[in-house]
């Protein structure tokens, strides 16, 4: 479980196909690695990846084939930087809300609105997930707790402040860039419950 408050922008170092459809990827991130040990888990753009080794700051972890098709870590090669976040503990301050590290889809970005202070993003919604979404409801980007200010039944916006344009990859992604989307898990329970009410 995670929170959506990004520890630090980790930069991938190495991509290595490991047979079949699946991955290792190698990530620098000094912050989110400093107590890892093997089997933790660390959110890398809002997937739930486990490490599997840690050394120098730089930490290894399995991608599977499933993963690469259902979330933009797909598209990550060395250079490319990633959001990382270490799991919650019982300790932990919820500063954004409760995360998964589960990906229910692939958006993309359609525009972004300066303003004085802040930006503006727009992304597309797949039609999937679109019914989770709602205004002043909470969704993961990239692994970044944001709050929905607009939605329609296609797309979504979120305003950004100067601290998450600056320490999250947020703060660099141009239009047409694909990000990794969480619902919240509260929505799809609700759902569950209601339906399994009306049977």
């Amino acid at each position: 479980m995670f929170t959506g408050i990004v520890e630090e922008m980790g930069e991938v170092i190495r991509r290595t196909d490991a047979g079949g459809d699946s991955a290792v990827i190698a990530v620098r991130g000094p912050v989110v690695t400093t107590d890892a040990r093997h089997g933790d888990s660390i959110a890398v753009n809002g997937v739930c990846l486990t490490v599997i080794d840690n050394e120098d700051g730089v930490f290894t972890a399995d991608v599977m084939g499933e993963t690469l098709r259902r979330s933009s870590l797909g598209a990550l090669r060395a250079g490319s930087q990633v959001n990382l976040e270490r799991a919650a503990t019982l300790g932990s301050r919820l500063g954004g809300h409760l995360v998964q590290g589960h990906v229910d889809g692939v958006g993309q970005l359609l525009s972004r609105e300066p303003a004085e202070q802040w930006e503006v993003l727009r992304f597309a919604l797949p039609k999937s997930i679109s019914k989770y979404v709602v205004e002043k409801g909470s969704i993961t980007v990239d692994g970044v707790s944001l709050t929905v200010m607009a939605v329609d039944d296609e797309t979504f916006g979120v305003g950004l402040i100067p601290t998450t344009l600056k320490l999250t990859v947020l703060g660099s992604k141009a239009v047409g860039d694909p990000v990794n989307l969480e619902v919240d898990v509260i929505a799809k329970y609700v759902e569950k419950m209601l339906g399994a009410r009306n049977v």
